[in-house]
């Protein structure tokens, strides 16, 4: 699967798919919602510093990854939420076991995060922003949905018309040419 993205409220989203889930850039939001930071990734790493976020994203991983070191988790607070150390996705991936984040380097890289992640992230930056992404996530989720489910109609009659057309071939003296539809190619 290729890299999506949606629109909300005029700033554009990265999407992209990991391990079969969709992972939304908080790269991207940071920098165009935060649009006063000097880095997005310095808005990420103040974000991370939250003990609420912390205690958030444990409860997910615990929730979601079964890998995940729960009992490194309160030394990890402490380390971290101390004002002299910085916490950084890539610490918190690497040292937690997280599966909710992903760092990336390079161009196109950044920090995304699973849906239910970064929907905290965006109410942590703006409760308003947050309703706006969960709008347009779910009209996202639901064109997606209508597609899939457009073409498993288009398939089942597909099925239905083959099964008719195998049906007719059965009923002696029949030419099953004559149940087949030509296509100009067949011409």
């Amino acid at each position: 699967m290729a890299k999506k993205k949606i629109e909300v409220n005029g700033l554009i989203i990265s999407i992209e798919p990991v391990n079969n889930a969709d992972y939304i850039s908080l790269t991207d939001i940071a920098r165009q919602v935060d649009k006063g930071a000097a880095k997005p990734d310095a808005t990420i790493n103040i974000w991370l510093k939250n003990r609420s976020t912390l205690e958030f994203l444990g409860v997910w991983e615990k929730l979601k990854n079964p890998d995940f070191k729960p009992h490194h988790l309160m030394g990890f607070k402490e380390k971290y939420l101390q004002n002299r150390n910085s916490i950084t996705p890539k610490r918190w991936i690497e040292e937690m076991g997280a599966i909710g984040l992903v760092s990336k380097a390079g161009r196109g890289g950044g920090t995304y995060a699973h849906k239910d992640i970064a929907l905290q992230f965006c109410g942590w930056l703006s409760p308003e922003f947050q309703v706006y992404t969960l709008l347009e996530f779910q009209r996202l989720k639901e064109e997606e949905f209508q597609q899939k489910n457009l073409e498993w109609h288009i398939s089942k009659i597909t099925d239905n018309i083959d099964e008719v057309r195998n049906l007719l071939d059965t009923i002696p003296h029949q030419h099953p040419q004559r149940n087949r539809l030509e296509s100009p190619e067949d011409k």
